[in-house]
C-alpha cells in the first residue's frame, strides 16, 4: 500500500510545536485516512474547535486541511471511502465535513463516550458541531485476536486488509491505535495514548506544557500510563519492521516521512 504522511493541522501549544499527523492510503478499494486532522469548516470557523484553542492555538490554514493535501495530490475527495479515527477530539475529527460520502470507523465505546451517551466531562470535551453533517459512523466493538501484545485487535477487512484497530483506552473512552501493513514494515499510528517521544525514548525531555496537558484532558491518568509504558516498550525493542508515532510529535511525524516518503 502507498501511505502519504499529513500534517493536517499546525498548533503552536506554549513551549511546543504541534503537528496533527494523519495517513492517507492508497489501497485497491480506494483511500482511506486514518484521522482526519482540522478541516475546511474549521478554518471557517474556528469556534468549532472548541475553546480550547486559545490554550493550543490552532493556526487553522487551508492548505494544511486533508481535503486540500488530498487534492494536490491529484486524487479526488471523494475516493476517500473510509476514515479509521483513533478518537473523536475536535483536532482529529474537524475533516470529517470534508469528506461526507465517507463511511467514520471508531470504537463503539467511544461512539458512545463522545456522541451517544458521553458523561458530564465528555459533554464538555467533545464538539457535536464537528458531526453535525450526519456522517456514515461504523462502529467497532473490541475484537478476538492479539496483535504485538496489544489484545483486542480487530482487522478491519471491510476497510482494506493490513489495517488493524488496537483499543487502547486512557486518554478517552474508547481512544484506540491504529495498524497499517504497508508489506515491508508495518506503522502504528497511536493517536493521543502518548504526545511526546520523551515518553517513548526516555532521554528526550518533555515539555511542561504538554505534560500538563495530557494529565489534565486524561479520561483514564492510571490506564495513560499503563500505555505509555507498553508503547515505549515496543519501542525501545526497536524492531526495523516498525515504526511507533502519535498524532502530534513534529519530530517523529519528520522521521517518519523521511524514512519512508510518500511509500511506507
Amino acid at each position: 500500500m502507498k501511505v502519504h504522511h499529513l500534517n493536517c493541522g499546525t498548533m503552536l501549544l506554549p513551549t511546543a510545536h504541534l503537528v496533527c499527523h494523519v495517513l492517507l492510503v492508497e489501497t485497491a478499494g480506494g483511500l482511506v485516512l486514518v484521522d482526519s486532522g482540522l478541516g475546511l469548516a474549521d478554518v471557517a470557523d474556528p469556534r468549532r474547535f472548541g475553546p480550547s484553542r486559545h490554550v493550543v492555538r490552532p493556526v487553522l490554514r487551508a492548505e494544511e486541511t486533508a481535503a486540500r493535501q488530498v487534492e494536490r495530490l491529484g486524487l479526488a475527495r471523494e475516493d476517500v471511502r473510509h476514515i479509521v479515527l483513533t478518537h473523536a477530539d475536535a483536532d482529529h475529527i474537524g475533516g470529517l465535513a470534508d469528506f461526507p460520502h465517507a463511511q467514520v470507523h471508531l470504537t463503539a465505546a467511544e461512539v458512545l463516550g463522545s456522541m451517544a451517551a458521553p458523561s458530564r466531562r465528555e459533554r464538555i470535551r467533545y464538539r457535536p458541531a464537528q458531526w453535525a453533517h450526519g456522517p456514515r459512523i461504523v462502529e467497532h466493538g473490541p475484537g478476538g485476536e492479539t496483535w504485538r501484545g496489544f489484545a483486542a485487535a480487530r482487522e478491519l477487512d471491510a476497510v482494506a486488509p493490513g489495517i488493524v484497530l488496537l483499543p487502547l483506552p486512557g486518554h478517552t473512552r474508547g481512544h484506540a491505535c491504529v495498524a497499517v501493513d504497508t508489506g515491508t514494515r508495518w506503522l502504528l499510528h497511536a493517536g493521543d495514548a502518548f504526545y511526546h517521544r520523551g515518553t517513548l525514548d526516555g532521554r528526550t525531555p518533555v515539555p511542561a506544557a504538554l505534560r500538563a496537558m495530557e494529565t489534565l484532558i486524561a479520561q483514564d491518568r492510571k490506564r495513560v500510563g499503563e500505555n505509555h509504558a507498553r508503547l515505549a516498550e515496543l519501542y525501545r525493542a526497536g524492531d526495523p519492521g516498525l515504526a511507533v508515532f502519535s498524532a502530534h510529535d513534529p519530530v517523529l511525524y519528520e522521521k517518519v516521512r523521511a524514512e519512508t516518503g510518500a511509500r511506507a
